[in-house]
């Protein structure tokens, strides 16, 4: 983690720092490989986790949330970090879900949603990608017709973080299939309505403790009170000012794995011996890892810069962009160093840097790969008189 204190850090954050770590190691670490064999965690880990305020903490407490910042939910993202675990989806529950309600939901539907997702109770999914469109949020095919006071939803979406466990999932849908954005709603859809079921945990080359599938929805039938908010046609908006937080979600993540590969490879290295003397005493050793080191300073500088920047309300949608580009790239150039520097091992799945290796890949996918970063980034910048 930090050899040094962001400065964005607070007493009371140290507190939740101790705390988050204290669950992270206790309940998490020891459980990855179970994690790993069952496609999921254990249901039980949300409700420990809520028990203790680990979850929503940036919600305000008339909700049930803890009444912190995103800087809560930025610790206990670092913290889950440097037990390398990448199976426990808190973050999209916490930060992502739980915000969209919180800021567009109607005081009805906070009051019903929010506190059981603070609990644990309720385990949460967004559900916006589609097995024929990516990105391109304007091209979704799912539908959700009104039909007197309900919404008959039809469709299918996948790559679902939380997908197997979640009680509740926001998803994108058309309302008005005719128009692009402007005809994207969001929409709340319990598990337990008739219609809804779930596809196979898909199996993927990394974070495979995370229970990520399809999702079905076959004539599910709504009360139009469950449209996030009280207009159609707003999901589109809503998706793109609450993206920034996603983004910036990520690269807190990125910037902690660097880390934490870079202690793991330090450590490596100083224990494993060739030609008689430590790896790390020869050059290139030293070299790599120095840039590394440095790579991973600069890193968690610009994301506590963005950091900060959020929690002034001041991050823009080009400057998440930068930080969810630039940390995933830079990420899993670093991680493939470090991997090169343990050799044979490096490539034994039983070894935590194999595991960050193929867990780290995604983080240049999804939320938005790349180039769509750098798309946003380009049309930010001053255009030709």
């Amino acid at each position: 983690m930090p050899s040094r204190r962001s400065p964005w850090m607070t007493q009371d954050l140290d507190d939740f720092r101790d705390l988050a770590r204290t669950f992270c190691e206790k309940e998490i670490k020891p459980n990855s490989e179970r994690f790993i064999k069952n496609k999921q965690v254990d249901r039980e880990l949300w409700t420990k986790a809520g028990a203790l305020g680990l979850l929503c903490a940036s919600v305000t407490e008339e909700y049930g949330g803890g009444g912190g910042t995103f800087a809560h939910e930025a610790i206990l993202i670092e913290e889950q970090a440097r037990v390398g675990d990448a199976s426990w989806g808190a973050s999209l529950h916490s930060g992502i879900v739980a915000h969209y309600l919180l800021h567009y939901g109607t005081p009805a539907q906070k009051q019903h949603w929010l506190p059981k997702l603070a609990s644990g109770e309720v385990v949460s999914a967004i559900a916006m990608t589609e097995p024929g469109t990516g990105s391109d949020l304007q091209g979704i095919k799912t539908k959700a017709i009104r039909e007197g006071d309900e919404y008959v939803v039809n469709g299918s979406k996948t790559f679902i973080t939380n997908g197997a466990q979640a009680d509740m999932v926001l998803v994108a849908v058309k309302t008005n299939p005719e128009e692009a954005a402007s005809g994207v709603s969001l929409v709340i859809v319990p598990t337990d309505t008739p219609g809804f079921r779930r596809g196979r945990v898909l199996d993927k080359i990394g974070m495979k403790g995370q229970d990520t599938c399809e999702l079905f929805f076959d004539d599910v039938r709504i009360p139009v009170a469950n449209l996030l908010g009280t207009e159609e046609g707003q999901g589109f908006i809503q998706l793109m000012m609450q993206l920034p937080q996603e983004r910036l979600i990520v690269a807190v993540s990125c910037a902690a794995s660097m880390e934490l590969v870079l202690s793991l490879t330090h450590e490596y290295t100083l224990s494993r011996t060739a030609f008689g003397k430590p790896i790390f005493a020869f050059q290139n050793t030293k070299f790599v890892l120095a840039e590394v080191a440095t790579e991973a300073r600069v890193c968690r500088s610009f994301i506590d810069d963005c950091i900060q920047l959020h929690l002034k309300g001041e991050l823009d949608i080009p400057t998440a962009a930068m930080a969810k580009y630039w940390s995933s790239e830079r990420a899993q150039k670093v991680v493939d160093k470090c991997l090169q520097l343990h050799g044979g091992y490096g490539y034994m799945e039983e070894y935590p840097i194999a595991r960050a290796w193929t867990d780290l890949r995604v983080s240049q996918i999804y939320a938005g790969t790349t180039e769509i970063m750098k798309e946003i980034i380009a049309r930010s910048l001053p255009k030709p008189s």
